[in-house]
């Protein structure tokens, strides 16, 4: 019975002298939160998708106290929220909200159907774009094309990216898509670009990235980029540029002139509304 009692009366000393260092240890190595994160915080969308380039709401919180401090929110943007989720937090904060950047829409940057770019194989591994790519090209010849396998719609935690299942490409919903990128992070060949539009929520982008030379590239897609430098010699704003036998678009300098558009003679170059509608314009139509 004295061993019992000894054993309880050694393990409280024990538990209660530990739980004074606990307790020491937390007051000196106490942090004080700004209140204004969590004031911040609850007029976030609580989403968490990280499309603000922070870890989640609360990294983002801490961003706008810290950039209050400082002064000014600019370059601060809840894709979610948008600017009245931004001029709320400004209020918050006690200062004016800044304008919102140039609206992003999310693009495909392939068009490469099933009929324009046909299957050459059957591929029956995993149905994951990111397994698919590790094991090779999936079912078609381009090694740089959408493989079809939805890896960006399982991803998007909105529903605003499906499968079309007659050209096995992604579709956006405009009204859905808030930006957030989720569906870049998920495509393994990089396909997917938020791209910003202009005020008329137009933007002009090639939807290819096919890095091979002409002849190739031409051999396994019908309406694939063969780095003609046509659309490069038309733009008098010299926005665009044949880089790695693949043309680029900067979207700083593109005054939407269209010309790119129109003297590209696969029709990758198309011009990019709002609700995601691709329009191509082929030369000669």
């Amino acid at each position: 019975m004295d061993t019992i009692l000894i054993a309880v009366i050694v393990l409280g000393v024990i538990g209660f002298t530990l739980s004074l260092v606990l307790y020491g240890v937390s007051r000196k190595f106490f942090v004080k939160e700004d209140p204004r994160i969590a004031q911040v915080a609850d007029a976030l969308p609580g989403a968490n998708c990280g499309g603000c380039g922070y870890p989640g709401c609360s990294g983002l919180a801490a961003a706008c106290v810290k950039a209050a401090d400082e002064g000014s929110l600019e370059g601060l943007l809840c894709p979610v929220g948008g600017q009245d989720t931004m001029t709320q937090i400004a209020a918050v904060l006690g200062m004016e909200s800044c304008a919102m950047s140039a609206k992003r829409v999310a693009v495909v940057c392939c068009e490469g159907s099933c009929a324009q770019r046909p299957d050459k194989r059957i591929y029956e591994g995993a149905q994951s774009c990111r397994t698919a790519h590790m094991a090779g090209m999936g079912a078609t010849d381009c090694a740089y094309g959408c493989l079809g396998c939805g890896d960006c719609a399982s991803h998007c935690q909105f529903g605003g990216v499906t499968m079309n299942p007659e050209t096995g490409l992604p579709e956006f919903n405009e009204q859905i898509c808030t930006a957030c990128g989720s569906c870049v992070k998920a495509c393994p060949r990089g396909l997917i670009s938020l791209v910003p539009v202009d005020s008329r929520g137009h933007a002009v982008v090639v939807k290819c990235k096919n890095k091979d030379k002409g002849v190739t590239a031409r051999n396994v897609c019908e309406v694939s980029c063969i780095g003609c430098k046509l659309c490069e010699k038309a733009c008098e704003s010299d926005a665009v540029r044949v880089e790695e036998n693949v043309a680029v678009i900067d979207g700083n300098k593109c005054t939407q002139c269209h010309k790119c558009i129109e003297k590209c003679p696969r029709g990758c170059i198309v011009s990019v509304d709002m609700l995601q509608r691709a329009k191509s314009c082929k030369c000669g139509n």
